[in-house]
């Protein structure tokens, strides 16, 4: 595993967010539902809002931020156990090195620190990298959204998965 060194982001952290964002989303654009052109059209105010509503980690190496991971509580007061893991996204030379597996602890601990029980997230259905990383790491498919996004005029499956987090 790599040395990476992760830290929850607050709002003096927009600029680091801003740029591993927008790399991840240049890089990996298949594995998002957002575009980058949808995050570079936001104000400083709306990305310093989505460091500050959601627990987002980063991962450094050297300095640089070489990983991110997100998420975000249903805030209903019967649905506040449960949260969405979003912004999975880690440098192509690092993958493969434990970095996303640090980063999915540290989310994980944070979220049961805060009374959380359930994660759960999307994921493409022709993603088997991501979908073999979060079985390997406890998550279950709970679901099928047929065409959940569209990419290119193509329609493409997403899987629902769910972790308990509570034992």
């Amino acid at each position: 595993m790599t040395d990476a060194i992760l830290r929850l982001l607050d709002a003096s952290d927009v600029e680091v967010f801003r740029q591993i964002r927008l790399e991840s989303l240049r890089l990996a654009p298949s594995a998002f539902g957002s575009s980058v052109e949808d995050w570079q059209a936001l104000s400083d105010q709306e990305w310093r809002r989505r460091i500050t509503d959601n627990a987002v980690f980063l991962a450094f190496a050297d300095d640089a931020p070489v990983g991110i991971m997100g998420l975000i509580r249903v805030r209903g007061a019967k649905t506040a156990h449960r949260a969405t893991i979003v912004m999975v996204y880690v440098r192509e030379s690092l993958r493969g090195q434990g970095v996303s597996t640090k980063l999915l602890a540290t989310l994980t601990d944070h979220a049961r620190r805060s009374g959380i029980r359930q994660l759960e997230l999307v994921v493409s259905v022709e993603n088997s990298v991501a979908l073999n990383f979060y079985r390997r790491n406890g998550f279950v498919e709970v679901g099928r959204i047929p065409g959940g996004y569209c990419m290119g005029g193509r329609e493409i499956d997403e899987i629902m998965m769910a972790r308990r987090i509570d034992s």
